[in-house]
């Protein structure tokens, strides 16, 4: 088989149809690829609005689970998976009509490790006035994981769904998604791009990222900063990897560097209680005592606060933030 499609459903009533039914427009045989409906245990109709497509393919495979978190339900997905690759799109984004076919063709074709490819963003509002996009012919540059790394991976976009991971590049290299956290995409990408040898990157146009919609990205409070946190951690223990370059070094502890920026500018503009912006920040150093980041004074100055005067430094930004920043 050559495509496993894992699609996590859990409370997504509004938007599950849409997204499945973009799978069926995609001009590729069923025999060719798998479908896996991982249900985690959804609190809404998600699971009844689709029955009637379920029915109607004998490619998909339903598979019901207690509450997990996406994370689990990915891992799941992929130890069940049995086609060369595997595509995880969120369950409440789409899949722009016949982008697929082209990219699994290629990357079959090539035996590379990942495929990656752009994505269009849009409202509910845009996607229902969107009328499809032309695209003649996909193009590729073949890249190594170290380029793939080093010129496209936006630490603010670690986006899992834009990209079909070959499956055996996945097995072999033990990468899986850390249970129990929202923020998964960020370690787990990192990791790919840092292990992968052969990869395409195409600007050709796969998925409709849907804006607006309430995701676990976009709303915070103390657990899910604690959450922030660990994929902080996860994240910082690649700078371990014994045969990163000095280039990938350097980009990597500047992406977790934005990633500790963004912590801090949560603590301070969503977190309202002192208490737990303190008790947060405690968290972090115990998940990841030895960080510290080297690049310029600004850099070094917040690593020294944070190593040694952690509860002073949050207060320090949470007052400037508050004062200046408003």
């Amino acid at each position: 088989m050559d495509l496993s499609i894992i699609v996590p459903v859990y409370n997504v009533e509004r938007y599950i149809r849409e997204s499945i039914e973009s799978i069926y427009r995609q001009g590729l045989d069923e025999s060719r690829f798998e479908v896996i409906i991982i249900n985690d245990d959804t609190k809404d109709r998600s699971m009844e609005v689709i029955a009637d497509i379920i029915e109607q393919h004998a490619n998909i495979t339903v598979i019901h689970q207690e509450n997990q978190g996406l994370s689990v339900v990915r891992n799941n997905g992929i130890a069940l998976a049995k086609g060369r690759y595997i595509l995880m799109p969120d369950s409440d984004d789409l899949l722009i009509d016949g982008s697929l076919k082209p990219l699994l063709d290629r990357a079959l074709a090539t035996n590379v490790d990942l495929v990656v490819a752009d994505f269009l963003e849009m409202d509910d509002e845009e996607i229902e006035q969107f009328e499809g996009v032309s695209q003649t012919e996909a193009t590729f540059r073949e890249k190594t994981g170290e380029e793939l790394f080093l010129e496209d991976l936006n630490p603010y976009q670690c986006y899992v769904w834009r990209t079909l991971f070959r499956r055996e590049f996945i097995i072999s290299n033990n990468l899986t998604f850390i249970p129990g956290i929202y923020i998964q995409d960020v370690p787990f990408t990192h990791e790919c791009y840092l292990k992968a040898k052969r990869c395409l990157r195409t600007s050709w146009l796969l998925n409709i990222y849907r804006r607006g919609h309430e995701s676990a990205t976009f709303s915070f409070n103390p657990e899910k900063a604690k959450h922030f946190c660990i994929a902080i951690a996860k994240t910082w223990e690649l700078t371990r990897l014994e045969y990163l370059t000095p280039k990938e070094s350097y980009k990597l502890e500047e992406d977790i560097y934005t990633s500790f920026s963004a912590m801090v500018w949560i603590l301070t503009h969503k977190i309202k209680k002192a208490s737990e912006r303190t008790e947060i920040i405690d968290f972090l150093k115990q998940q990841v005592p030895d960080l510290w980041f080297t690049h310029g004074r600004k850099q070094h100055l917040e690593s020294w606060m944070y190593r040694h005067l952690p509860h002073l430094f949050i207060r320090l930004r949470y007052y400037y933030d508050t004062t200046f920043h408003k």
